[in-house]
C-alpha cells in the first residue's frame, strides 16, 4: 500500500524513491511484522488464556510429559502470525501485484481452517478438532482457486509447467495435470508443518528459515537480469512475493519470542496450516516446487515417519518408530525436548543451504 501511495509524489519529495526498492521494503516487513508481534503478542496471548482457561488439549497417547509441561498453555497463537503478517504486507507490498493476493488467499484461506480446527479442539475439550476429511476438502477448495488465479496470472509455456533443478531451463508442460500437482504442494506443505509442530519451537523456526530462503528465490525469480544470469526461469511480478516472505520471517521471529520454550503460546493449527500454505503457495508462484521438498525437507521427513508409521503398522502390526511423528519417537527415547529443536533447526539450516545451491548448481 505505502509504495502504491508514496512513489507517485517522489518527485515532491525524494525520500519516497526508497519506497520503490524491494530490498528496503522487504527488510521494512520483517521489522513491521516483528514490532507487531511485540507489540500485541502479549496482550493476545492474555486474551487466549482468558477465553481458553484449561489451554489447549492434550493428546493422552502423546508422550507422557506433555499432560504435565504443556497442560495450562493456550493455543490459536497463529492469529498473532497471521495479523503481523497480513498488515506487514498489505503496508509495504505492491497491491496491484496479483501474485500476493494469490498467495494471501491461501494463507489467510488455510489460517481460518485452522482456527475453525482450533476453536473446536478448545470448545469441545477435544483433540481431533475438524475431521480430516472436512479439513482436506476445504483446503482443496482454497487452493484450487488459488492455483487458477496463479495460472491466469502466469504467461506460457510456465503456467503449467514444472520447473526441475539443476538443470538449465528444463521445464516440463504438467499440462491440465498441474492444478491436482500445485494443489497437492499448497496442502501438503500445509499439513507437513503442522504434522512438525509438535514441540515448542519446532517448527517455527524451519518455516522461518524457508520463508528466507523463499524471499530469495523470489527475488531471483522475478529479476530478468538476476534469473538469466543464475539460468532460471524468469517470472514477471514473482518479486513482489520477497516482500510475503520477509514479512512471514518476521512475524515468525516475533511469534518465537513467546513461543521459546518453555512456550507461553502454541501457534495451534491456526498458524502451522496457514504458513505451510504460505511457503506452497510462494513455492508454485516461483516454479521451485521440488526446491521446496528440499528446503522444506524438514517437514517431509517428520511427514514420511508418520506415512511409514501407518503403513507399516496397517501391513505388519508393527511399528517401525517408538512414536510418530519423528520428533515424538525421540522423545520416547529419552531425548530432551531442547536437544530434539536445536538438532532439528541445525538440519533445517543445512536444508536450507543445499536448497540455495540449486540457485547456482545448474
Amino acid at each position: 500500500m505505502l509504495p502504491n501511495l508514496l512513489v507517485p509524489f517522489s518527485d515532491v519529495f525524494t525520500p519516497f524513491n526508497l519506497f520503490r526498492y524491494l530490498t528496503f521494503r522487504t527488510g521494512a516487513a520483517v521489522i513491521t511484522a516483528l514490532v507487531i508481534c511485540f507489540v500485541f503478542g502479549q496482550p493476545i496471548i492474555d486474551w487466549l488464556r482468558r477465553r481458553q482457561r484449561e489451554g489447549q488439549p492434550i493428546r493422552s497417547d502423546g508422550p507422557e510429559s506433555h499432560l504435565i509441561t504443556k497442560k495450562g498453555t493456550p493455543t490459536m497463537g497463529g492469529v498473532l502470525i497471521l495479523l503481523a503478517l497480513t498488515v506487514s504486507t498489505l503496508l509495504w507490498a505492491d497491491l496491484r501485484n496479483g501474485y500476493v493476493w494469490a498467495v494471501l488467499l491461501v494463507t489467510l484461506g488455510f489460517g481460518v481452517v485452522g482456527f475453525v480446527d482450533d476453536y473446536l479442539k478448545v470448545t469441545k475439550r477435544n483433540s481431533r478438532g475438524l475431521s480430516g476429511k472436512t479439513k482436506l476438502f476445504c483446503q482443496a477448495c482454497i487452493s484450487f482457486a488459488a492455483v487458477v488465479w496463479i495460472v491466469w496470472l502466469t504467461r506460457e509455456p510456465l503456467s503449467t509447467s514444472l520447473a526441475v533443478p539443476f538443470f538449465k531451463s528444463l521445464l516440463i508442460d504438467l499440462g491440465w495435470f498441474f492444478f491436482p500437482f500445485a494443489m497437492f504442494v499448497m496442502i501438503g506443505a500445509s499439513n507437513a508443518v503442522n504434522l512438525t509442530d509438535g514441540l515448542d519451537g519446532l517448527a517455527i523456526v524451519p518455516v522461518m528459515i524457508a520463508a528466507a530462503c523463499f524471499a530469495v528465490f523470489a527475488y531471483f525469480t522475478g529479476h530478468a537480469i538476476f534469473s538469466n544470469y543464475l539460468l532460471i526461469n524468469y517470472v514477471p511480478g514473482t518479486g513482489e512475493l520477497a516482500v510475503l516472505c520477509g514479512a512471514l520471517v518476521g512475524a515468525a521471529l516475533g511469534f518465537l519470542w513467546f513461543n521459546a520454550p518453555p512456550a507461553s503460546v502454541f501457534m495451534g493449527d491456526t498458524g502451522s496450516l496457514s504458513m505451510g500454505g504460505a511457503l506452497g503457495g510462494i513455492s508454485v508462484v516461483t516454479k521451485n516446487e521440488i526446491v521446496l521438498a528440499i528446503v522444506g525437507g524438514l517437514f517431509v521427513l517428520e511427514t514420511v515417519s508418520v506415512i511409514v508409521q501407518v503403513a507399516s503398522f496397517k501391513l505388519t502390526g508393527k511399528r517401525v518408530f517408538m512414536m510418530a511423528p519423528l520428533h515424538h519417537h525421540f522423545e520416547k527415547k529419552g531425548w530432551q525436548e531442547p536437544t530434539i529443536v536445536i538438532r532439528f533447526w541445525i538440519i533445517a539450516v543445512i536444508l536450507a543451504l543445499a536448497g540455495l545451491s540449486t540457485l547456482k548448481l545448474r
